[in-house]
C-alpha cells in the first residue's frame, strides 16, 4: 500500500474537534474545485511535504498532551483506505479521530465509520446551485449519501455550511436549514465567508458577507430548529 501524502499540519487547536486539543492532519488531494477554496495548493494529489513517519513519531510524543487528531484536506478520503489505515494507527495511541470532509466518498466514508469518532461535514449550497460552486455534478448527491451513513452510525458531527454570498442567499440558507432539520441533525454550524482569492471580476463586499449574521430574524429562526448553532464570524 502507498504511503499517505500530508501536505500541512496544525500542531495545535481547540477549535477543530469539539471540546478536545487537537492537531490536524491536512491530507492532499480533492475532487471539487470549490470557487472559494481555502487550500489551494492541497488540490492535486502529489507527494506530501511531510514525512508520515515522522508525523507518526511527533504524535507519539504528543500522547497525553492531546487529546485528537482530525484528518483534513484537500478531502482526506481521497486518499482512500491508505488515509484509513493512517488513522488506525494514530487511533492506537489513544487519540480521538476527527474527520473534516466535503462527503462526496460516501463508500469510503462507511468503511472509516468504526475508526472515525466525530466528523464535521461541509453542506456547501442547494442543489441547483453545487456544481457552480463545486465544478461536480455529483458532489451534492454523494455528500447527502455521506450525511445519511454517518447519521446511521449515531455519532457525533456537525454540518458547516459556508455563506459565500455568490452562491447562498438567506432564501437557500433557510432552505438548508429546513432539509437538515427534516432529517434530523442536531448541530450546524454557519461559517461567513472569507474572501481568500477574489478576483476583480468576482469580488463581495462585507455588507454581502454579513448579511446572515446582522438578520436577527433569520438567526432566530435557524437557531429555534436545531439543538447546537454556531455562527462563526
Amino acid at each position: 500500500m502507498r504511503e499517505i501524502q500530508i501536505g500541512g499540519l496544525v500542531p495545535f487547536t481547540t477549535i477543530d474537534y469539539p471540546e478536545k486539543l487537537a492537531a490536524v492532519l491536512f491530507l492532499v488531494g480533492c475532487p471539487l474545485r470549490c470557487v472559494y477554496c481555502s487550500n489551494p495548493h492541497l488540490l492535486n494529489v502529489g507527494d506530501g511535504e511531510y514525512d508520515p513517519a515522522r508525523i507518526m513519531e511527533w504524535l507519539q510524543a504528543r500522547v497525553g498532551k492531546l487529546e485528537a487528531v482530525v484528518f483534513s484536506g484537500g478531502e482526506a478520503l481521497m486518499q482512500g483506505d491508505v488515509t484509513i489505515e493512517y488513522m488506525k494507527r494514530v487511533r492506537s495511541l489513544g487519540f480521538k479521530i476527527g474527520l473534516h470532509t466535503n462527503g462526496f466518498y460516501p463508500d469510503t466514508l462507511a468503511r472509516a465509520t468504526d475508526v472515525v469518532d466525530w466528523i464535521g461535514l461541509d453542506f456547501k449550497a442547494t442543489r441547483e446551485k453545487y456544481p457552480d460552486l463545486t465544478g461536480q455534478h455529483i458532489a451534492y448527491d454523494n455528500m447527502m449519501r455521506s450525511l445519511d451513513v454517518w447519521m446511521a452510525t449515531g455519532k457525533d458531527f456537525e454540518v458547516r455550511i459556508t455563506c459565500d454570498p455568490r452562491f447562498i442567499n438567506k432564501d437557500d440558507l433557510c432552505a438548508i436549514a429546513d432539509i437538515l432539520a427534516t432529517r434530523g441533525v442536531q448541530k450546524i454550524a454557519i461559517q461567513k465567508y472569507i474572501p481568500h482569492f477574489e478576483d476583480a471580476a468576482h469580488q463581495t463586499d462585507a455588507a454581502a458577507r454579513n448579511q446572515f449574521f446582522d438578520d436577527a430574524v433569520l438567526r432566530e429562526r435557524i437557531n429555534g430548529m436545531f439543538k447546537s448553532v454556531i455562527w462563526r464570524e
